[in-house]
């Protein structure tokens, strides 16, 4: 019985370790990325901004990202900064940082810090040449009446994630934006076709979503998203979760 009894505590003791080997060797999961939504505008502001807000989060909550949102400048400080994966700028418009505002963001980005501006993000700070360059261009006119209208769309990479569920040529209706001072250094992933639609003034070359390197950091812009109802599209929906997803770093 001693022999028996011995054989049950060794056995009791490997079953004990063996286990507690698996749970030390469990990957904790990963916790969610922190994204900074920023929307403040003093220039024209539009209506779609808060449903922006909304389908971002509502993509955080399926994606493993926490999107929290400001209104403030203040929030440009390098503590606050510090906390962040990636920052959008959602349809912001004009000088919406001052000076010192403006070199703690550039210093996040040299940190490696990251950058998505949507719709009016080119419409926004035209006084501050690095702002610019991160961007990719600015914003310098739009069709009227009306200025929402559908357009034809070639995706020139499928190579990317933010364009990788999307056919070679596709139809939206949006706000088209004219761009001015492009960077030529980005990488366009989808071109307007100018002959689709009246009013693009960019001609053959008329990028309206691209991404680069810059500075340390990463940046990605879309021009779409002006209307409430771009965001309830799902081909729009995954094209801004691709580019969220190469902002984290994720692909």
């Amino acid at each position: 019985m001693k022999f028996i009894k011995s054989i049950v505590i060794a056995i009791f003791c490997v079953v004990m370790t063996v286990s507690g080997q698996e749970t030390k060797n469990e990957t904790p999961p990963k916790k969610p990325d922190l994204v900074l939504v920023f929307t403040k505008t003093k220039g024209y502001r539009h209506e779609s901004i808060s449903t922006g807000v909304k389908a971002l989060r509502e993509m955080g909550r399926k994606n493993n990202f926490i999107v929290l949102r400001t209104e403030s400048s203040e929030d440009f400080n390098p503590e606050n900064l510090a906390n962040y994966q990636l920052v959008v700028f959602l349809s912001t418009t004009m000088d919406v940082l001052d000076e010192t505002e403006q070199t703690a963001f550039e210093n996040y980005i040299k940190a490696g810090g990251s950058f998505l501006g949507i719709h009016a993000a080119t419409d926004t700070e035209y006084d501050w040449p690095w702002y610019g360059k991160l961007v990719g261009g600015y914003f310098s006119g739009h069709p009227n009446n009306p200025n929402v209208r559908e357009a034809k769309i070639d995706v020139l990479t499928k190579a990317h994630s933010s364009t990788a569920h999307l056919d070679d040529a596709i139809k939206r209706t949006d706000e088209w934006y004219n761009f001015k001072n492009l960077n030529p250094n980005v990488t366009v992933v989808m071109n307007l076709d100018e002959t689709s639609y009246e009013g693009g003034t960019n001609g053959e070359n008329h990028p309206i979503a691209w991404y680069h390197e810059f500075d340390g950091g990463r940046a990605y812009y879309t021009g779409g998203g002006h209307t409430n109802e771009s965001y309830a599209e799902p081909d729009f929906r995954q094209h801004l979760l691709g580019a969220i997803s190469w902002c984290l770093k994720r692909s």
